[in-house]
């Protein structure tokens, strides 16, 4: 398994930075420092690979922590995402395979209906203990945060801005829309909720993404 999840370490970083047409298995496998033998027994094709690497998303356990809120789960979700595809590759690799359109055989739905599933669980629960308004409807507000925050990603990409701080201002404006005000005045939607709901106040954190994996890429694939 440690082979695996080193080769689909090694593809997100070279899908990252060359998305899916420019990727070669030649770098994978030199930066995954594995052959191509171990690299074919766990993957069939690189669209295997890239799938395995899209797939990664909605694999990945919920690490939040309960908190007294659903509601604030539902937006620890995508806060915690957006940490996340600061800090780990295989989320930042994952998410432009997923975003953008190369590589037409891949199934780029899965995702998008692993976090549409998951906000609607979470709002659903959030309903039945009467913290959400008595009009909301748990799906709407689940497609709009998903939907929102992928082409958040994207803006944030193109213009160069802090996709935590985006993020934070989405909820912020929305949640006060869907939730009782008891509830509202006690949700965190500020920049850094999802480092603090990961490890604390602090906010501390062992960051996947090293950069010796960008390094590598400069060192391994230029």
């Amino acid at each position: 398994m440690r082979t695996r999840q080193a080769i689909l370490e090694a593809a997100a970083v070279v899908f990252e930075e060359r998305g899916y047409d420019a990727a070669k298995l030649t770098d994978i496998v030199k930066i995954a420092n594995v052959t191509k033998g171990a690299l074919y027994f766990h993957f069939d094709s690189k669209e295997d690979l890239a799938q395995a690497v899209i797939e990664a998303q909605v694999n990945i356990e919920p690490v939040f922590m309960p908190q007294e809120f659903k509601a604030q789960e539902f937006v620890d979700v995508g806060m915690i995402f957006s940490h996340r595809l600061q800090h780990d590759v295989l989320m930042r690799g994952s998410a432009r395979l997923t975003l953008e359109q190369n590589g037409r055989g891949l199934d780029r739905a899965a995702p998008y209906q692993g976090w549409i599933e998951l906000h609607t669980q979470l709002m659903t629960e959030a309903k039945a203990r009467g913290e959400l308004l008595s009009h909301v409807d748990p799906v709407q507000p689940s497609r709009l945060i998903v939907g929102s925050f992928a082409g958040l990603n994207v803006m944030s990409q193109t213009l160069g801005l802090t996709l935590d701080e985006e993020v934070s201002a989405l909820y912020t404006s929305v949640m006060p829309s869907l939730v009782v005000s008891a509830v509202a005045i006690r949700l965190d939607t500020a920049p850094g909720r999802g480092a603090r709901a990961l490890h604390g106040v602090q906010g501390a954190h062992l960051c996947r993404c090293s950069e010796r994996s960008r390094l590598a890429v400069a060192a391994e694939v230029a």
